[in-house]
């Protein structure tokens, strides 16, 4: 009998977020993978869970895949976990989703944390629709992905690192102007969150005069 692969979401900040159901599962699977054992090792002592840890990240996910599949064809149960909220949601996993389809083994995610969702709530925005397009290109297509923003009506969500959310807000302003609000949160559901609100030209104010720490999600409103 194949085994099943669990997606297990893990806090994007305050350890307290951790589901009941996340933990039993990862305690009773045969393995978790994860993209930072050293990281994902503080979250299991934490919670006193002894499974076994094995990295499975973007570096080294073609080399392991083949053992991981034959693992859950033999019988095991295996949770993948990134290092902060829902895998896949900008993190490794689509190889491992697609060639657990192609055997077909069964796939269960749970529900829980993703940093963009509580973002987008407290923006404020008109929710109604929206559209989630991840991290801008670090160089080749930034400027590219930055003008397509003019063209969405919906509601936009992106994430962005701390070291060039002033560069993004800058370029924003250069290719789209100043016309439509911006929400910046930061630190989700840790104990400095934050969440900043105006139009570029306010932001990038505000992040000059407070260097920006943390991990940020950008609202961008509808049109």
């Amino acid at each position: 009998m194949k085994g099943k692969l669990f997606i297990v979401p893990t806090p994007v900040g305050n350890l307290s977020d951790m589901t009941f159901r996340a933990i039993e599962m990862l305690k009773n699977a045969d393995r978790i993978l994860c993209e930072d054992t050293r990281q994902s090792k503080k979250l299991c002592d934490h919670f006193q869970i002894n499974t076994p840890l094995s990295p499975f990240h973007k570096m080294n996910e073609y080399k392991v895949l083949d053992h991981y599949i034959h693992e859950l064809i033999s019988g095991k149960m295996i949770c993948l976990i990134s290092d902060a909220g829902t895998p896949l949601i900008s993190d490794p996993g689509n190889l491992l989703i697609d060639k657990c389809i192609e055997n077909e083994i069964k796939i269960e995610t749970l529900p829980g944390a993703t940093a963009f969702v509580p973002a987008l709530v407290n923006s404020g925005f008109d929710l109604s629709q929206f559209v989630f397009l991840g991290f801008p290109p670090h160089k080749k297509g930034r400027q590219t992905f930055i003008k397509n923003i003019s063209n969405e009506n919906r509601t936009i969500v992106i994430y962005e690192s701390p070291y060039r959310v002033v560069k993004f807000l800058e370029e924003y302003k250069e290719w789209i102007g100043d016309e439509r609000l911006l929400s910046i949160s930061r630190e989700i559901s840790k104990k400095f969150e934050e969440t900043k609100r105006g139009n570029a030209s306010d932001l990038i104010e505000h992040f000059k005069k407070t260097p920006p720490k943390g991990e940020f999600v950008v609202v961008i409103a509808s049109k």
